[in-house]
Order: structure tokens, then C-alpha cells, then sequence
């Protein structure tokens, strides 16, 4: 909604400044110069981009739109999953361990925790770097570097979106001068017209240059910042799995591990420790295995 606000007010000023200095707005409504600029637009849009990146696109714009980016919650559920994970590396043997993360739908660890579960990409991260530790044969520096290998992969994928809305930003501009070349070969064409009709031909030339400055600076790169912001906020879940995990493997208790973990979420979503801590361990969604001491179950 915020993104309709800030194009509503871009907008709104605009047009409004140019009838207050005394222009008329029907001159702008060129519908055939933004056919031109819009439709080249997306044809070498599509023609650079792959299939993929295209449709994915249209995701990344609803996600802007709407907001969709991780929150507290999530970030809560995502601590608490991999609290009650360490808490079976350390207290369980292997095969029982293995068991969570071969079918990760069946365990009742993410069963807990369903908008871990629903996250297929992330759940697959967790489930990859847990069976690693499982295996004891791989160093944390060299887990280190493979999650960071992967997770450069990851946030590049993620962003292709945006880079692709970034090159027509780019291009937009110079797609305006197409088509008011155009216009201008088309005025050309009448200059054995009356003064008056010759300057509407030109006018309209000139909204084309208009059109593809301000379709570019004024709606296609801000846009494009927005999705950059909510798919590198999608992509800071598996920061906080990484440094859970590492501070996991290099001694840390579970809980002193989640604490790495949330230090790397935001300080507008970060949750409070002790709320991190009563989710974890005292709160109704903490899962309770077999690997607690009795006493602590107590």
C-alpha cells in the first residue's frame, strides 16, 4: 500500500505543477508515445532475460507490493526449529537425528514450526548443513565457506529481479528519445501544415522524451529498490541459520547459538531474548524430546 501512497503523491505532484504553471494536460495524453516506450520496453525485457528470471519478476512486484518479508513470528519459529535441532545433535544419536531432517514433513520438530516447514528453500538449507554436522568429518571453516558460497548463489538469484528492472530503468530514457524521434519524423512529415497542428505534432514528440525520464527515475528504479529491500530481507533467514549453526559447531550450548542467530535479524523485527528464550525453551511451541533431562522437564 505505501508503494501506491509514494507513486500516487509522485504523480500527483507532476501533473498538478505542470497545470498550476499553466500547461494543459490533455497534451500529455499521447496514448501512441507510451505504446511505443512501454512496449519496447518489455520486449527487450523479455528478449535479456530468461523465462525464469521474467516470471519471477512478476513474483518479486507482489512481494514488493504487499510486503511479504519475514516478521518476528517467523523469525521466532525459525530460532525455536533450530533450538530444538541442537538440542537433538547434542542428546541423540544419529539415526534419530537423521530422521527429522531425511523427511523433514514428518518430523514433528518442524511440524512445531510450520512457516519453517512451508519454506521449502530455507528448510532445505537447514536440512543440508545438519546432515554435514551430523557427518563430523567436515571443519567449521570449511562449512563457513561453503554456506557463504551458497548463500551468495542464493541472494543472487533472489536479486535477479531487481537487476533486470534496473537495465529498463536504464533504458527507458533512451526509449523515450526513440519515440519522440519518431514524433518528430512524423511532424516532419507535415510541415506544410498550419503552424498550429505542426506544434501539436511536435508536443507530442516531446512527451515521449518526457514519458521514458520519468517512467524511469520516477517509477521503474524506485520500484526496483523496493524489491531489492524485500528479497534481501527473504534472504537474511539463512544469515541467522548460518551463525546459529557455526556457533553451534564451534562449542556453543543451543541456546547461547540461537543468541548468534538473533543478533543477525534486524533491530525493527529482532526479537527480544527474552521472548527468543520463551519461545525456545518455556514457551507452548518449545518441543520437548527425550534428550532434556528429567529434571529440566520437571
Amino acid at each position: 500500500m505505501l508503494s501506491f501512497v509514494g507513486i500516487f503523491i509522485t504523480v500527483a505532484a507532476l501533473l498538478g505543477g505542470f497545470a498550476a504553471m499553466g500547461g494543459h494536460l490533455a497534451v500529455l495524453m499521447q496514448p501512441w508515445e507510451f505504446v511505443i516506450i512501454l512496449g519496447t520496453a518489455v520486449g527487450t525485457f523479455i528478449v535479456a532475460n530468461p523465462w525464469k528470471t521474467v516470471v519471477d519478476t512478476g513474483v518479486a512486484c507482489m512481494q514488493a507490493i504487499t510486503g511479504a518479508v519475514p516478521g518476528q513470528r517467523y523469525y521466532l519459529d525459525l530460532l525455536g526449529a533450530l533450538h530444538a535441532l541442537m538440542r537433538e545433535l547434542r542428546g541423540k544419536g544419529r539415526n534419530e537425528v537423521e530422521a527429522h531432517i531425511d523427511d523433514p514433513s514428518s518430523s514433528e520438530i518442524f511440524k512445531a514450526f510450520p512457516s519453517v516447514l512451508g519454506d521449502a528453500s530455507l528448510l532445505q538449507f537447514i536440512c543440508d548443513y545438519v546432515r554435514l554436522i551430523i557427518m563430523g568429518n567436515a571443519r567449521t571453516h570449511e562449512i563457513e565457506a561453503l554456506m557463504d558460497e551458497e548463500i551468495h548463489t542464493i541472494v543472487k538469484g533472489k536479486l535477479a529481479p531487481y537487476h533486470a528492472l534496473v537495465m529498463v530503468s536504464e533504458a527507458l530514457p533512451a526509449l523515450g528519445i526513440v519515440a519522440a524521434v519518431l514524433g518528430v519524423i512524423k511532424a516532419m512529415g507535415a510541415l506544410d501544415q498550419s503552424p498550429k497542428l505542426l506544434g501539436g505534432f511536435i508536443g507530442a514528440a516531446l512527451v515521449g522524451t518526457f514519458a521514458g525520464i520519468f517512467l524511469s527515475y520516477g517509477v521503474i528504479s524506485p520500484f526496483a529498490i523496493k524489491i531489492k529491500t524485500t528479497r534481501e530481507k527473504k534472504c537474511r533467514p539463512y544469515i541467522i541459520v548460518k551463525q546459529t549453526l557455526l556457533a553451534f559447531m564451534n562449542g556453543a550450548m543451543p541456546q547461547i547459538a540461537v543468541e548468534h542467530g538473533r543478533k543477525m535479524i534486524s533491530s525493527n523485527e529482532r526479537p527480544s531474548i527474552d521472548v527468543v528464550e520463551n519461545e525456545t525453551i518455556a514457551g507452548p511451541k518449545a518441543v520437548v524430546t527425550d534428550a532434556e533431562p528429567k529434571a529440566a522437564r520437571a
